[in-house]
């Protein structure tokens, strides 16, 4: 029986933005601005973009060649490369995605939550009580399966008429919300006190261990990589596509969105007095004390806070897309399923296995530190060490519809010598902090 050929991205376009829209989400939005905040402000900010060019773009031209080269999802593309040895690589980032869906899911349901509470009723006096309601229990599985649902429907349409054409709409749409915010933010009094805690420079924090580990922690996480994501995306592009090109604009742009996200909410918060309010947890801010700044706001805070978490739900949804797709992918080159059915049975699986993070937050954060910070440097690691020395040709693969580019060498020289002992030193470092976490959770 012949195999249906497989699908294709419309446009380089299409492709840009979808790939964009699953570096964009909840990790720029938030998590990156707080970290920035709370580990030196603009060294924090230096020393990301100094991970993203030493492991990150790196890490996603590897991820590239192999998907583009082979054709294939995850587990049959390292198979195609390096034998069936090496699909246990591809078994773990199919895995990886599975797992931070479930739990990710979760938290979109909540801003999915929050966004039609503020478009229906508003922000309410008690922001706090209100988190505590819809946070965990018979609320957020509800929202969460409304979130998956919605998900799976995209995924279920294919990659053009379902993916692309979603992040087609979706992605501008985004940027537009967070440029908007971030103007009117700045016209707030108090918006430059926000500036200063946002970007102040204590480059002493260059030196400590844990902020190194959070700032590349934050590069997987928010570009995607070490988990099957762009590989699989990739294997959707045509033989002519400037790959090299392609991995600096998804990166420039994952970045714009996250520092332009800190440009919007901390002088929102640092104009209405309540900065104190910062130091509880990221999920705590987000979810308490923005909604407190919007109910603070009077009139102007409902329209404010209904787009922004518009657009946090919009960052959500990409970046979900993206990891349901690498799992129904596998599905299908594995099972040989069809599309519609390989999406609603794993995302009814991948909602299942999300209800204990919906009914308990700190299973939640267990789940989020073994699958977003293990899970993704190990599988990094991984990779480094396959295309830097099992896979044939790998820059002859990214050269392809990239002709003249001098620093290819260079790429493979960092792929093989440079990121892997990065990466075991983050690892190391990630381990400990994953151990600390469950000795603490089963010793509370």
């Amino acid at each position: 029986m012949n195999e249906a050929p497989r699908e294709q991205w419309g446009s380089r376009f299409g492709f840009v933005l979808a790939a964009v829209g699953s570096a964009v989400g909840l990790g720029n939005m938030w998590r990156f601005p707080y970290f920035a905040a709370e580990n030196g402000g603009a060294a924090f900010v230096f020393l990301y973009i100094i991970m993203v060019a030493l492991i990150g773009l790196p890490i996603m031209l590897a991820e590239f060649a192999i998907g583009r080269g082979s054709k294939k999802s995850p587990i049959l593309a390292l198979a195609h490369f390096g034998g069936n040895a090496w699909k246990p690589l591809g078994v773990l980032f199919v895995l990886g995605g599975f797992l931070i869906l479930s739990y990710y899911a979760v938290i979109a349901g909540w801003t999915l939550r929050y966004a039609w509470n503020a478009l229906s009723v508003g922000f309410g006096s008690d922001p706090a009580g209100f988190f505590g309601e819809v946070s965990t229990g018979g609320d957020a599985a509800l929202w969460h399966l409304l979130f998956m649902a919605v998900t799976v429907l995209i995924v279920a349409g294919g990659i053009r008429a379902g993916i692309e054409r979603s992040a087609i709409i979706l992605m501008p749409l985004l940027a537009l919300i967070v440029v908007g915010l971030a103007i009117f933010a700045s016209t707030l009094p108090g918006a430059g006190a926000g500036y200063a805690f946002y970007l102040k420079a204590d480059f002493s924090e260059l030196l400590s261990l844990s902020v190194l580990t959070e700032a590349t922690s934050q590069a997987f996480f928010s570009l995607s990589l070490g988990m099957g994501a762009m590989l699989t995306y990739s294997s959707y592009l045509s033989r002519d596509d400037n790959m090299p090109r392609e991995a600096v604009i998804i990166a420039g742009s994952d970045f714009m969105i996250a520092f332009l996200a800190g440009l919007m909410v901390f002088p929102l918060i640092f104009a209405l007095g309540l900065s104190d309010e910062l130091s509880d947890s990221t999920i705590g801010a987000l979810f308490i004390s923005l909604p407190n700044a919007f109910g603070e706001m009077g009139a102007v805070g409902r329209p404010v806070g209904i787009l922004f978490f518009v657009a946090l739900l919009v960052g959500a949804l990409t970046s979900a897309i993206s990891l349901l797709e690498v799992v129904v992918s596998a599905i299908i080159d594995t099972w040989k399923w069809p599309r519609r059915k390989a999406a609603l049975i794993m995302g009814a699986l991948i909602t299942m296995v999300g209800i204990p993070s919906a009914l308990s937050i700190d299973f939640l954060g267990l789940v989020d530190q073994l699958a977003a910070n293990l899970f993704l440097v190990v599988g990094a690691f991984s990779l480094s060490i396959f295309v830097g020395w099992v896979m044939p040709d790998p820059i002859g693969e990214v050269s392809k519809g990239a002709e003249n580019i001098r620093w290819l060498p260079l790429w493979y020289a960092f792929i093989r010598y440079v990121v892997p002992p990065l990466l075991l030193f983050v690892l190391y470092f990630t381990v400990i902090n994953t151990w600390n976490m469950v000795t603490g959770l089963i010793g509370g």
